[in-house]
């Protein structure tokens, strides 16, 4: 049977993104995002729930994040699920959580760094802001082929 593990969120960063380094000089960059969901009920009363999301982006992708990123700026990501589990410190047991490692981005929304700028990752590592599109880093430090898409090609 076929597996698959595939999330795309849109949303506003809940913080200021976060950025680490491992002890081997890796890049992570850990963000909130705040997912608003507009309904109406069977009374026909509009409401509204939001889900937030923890999120985190490795390498070339998580400097790019912190560099543009603010609270309460917009973000479309796409990535994977992933469920974090350890041992409580104070002895309560396992503990758990799910994040969305991201895998791609795009900056959403007016402002500095927004206006769906793509940044593109090239294979020296170096980064660009470079119009309106997808982010093209890799997630992790890889490095994969990316194509520039014509902006009347991308369906968003």
């Amino acid at each position: 049977m076929a597996n698959l593990n595939k999330v795309m969120l849109i949303g506003n960063l809940t913080r200021d993104p976060d950025l680490k380094y491992t002890p081997g000089n890796q890049a992570v960059c850990e963000i909130g995002l705040a997912v608003n969901r507009k309904y109406r009920t069977k009374d026909g009363e509009d409401r509204e729930e939001t889900t937030f999301v923890d999120c985190e982006a490795w390498g070339k992708q998580a400097e790019v994040i912190k560099q543009y990123m603010a609270k309460g700026r917009p973000i479309f990501i796409e990535g994977r699920l992933k469920l974090d589990t350890w041992e409580d410190k104070n002895g309560g047991g396992k503990r758990s959580k799910m994040r969305v490692v991201i895998e791609d981005f795009q900056f959403l929304g007016g402002g500095q760094g927004g206006g769906g700028e793509r940044v593109v990752t090239d294979e020296s590592g170096g980064s660009a802001p470079r119009g309106r599109g997808r982010a093209t880093a890799a997630a992790g430090g890889r490095s994969g082929p990316h194509t520039d898409v014509p902006d009347e090609d991308i369906p968003f």
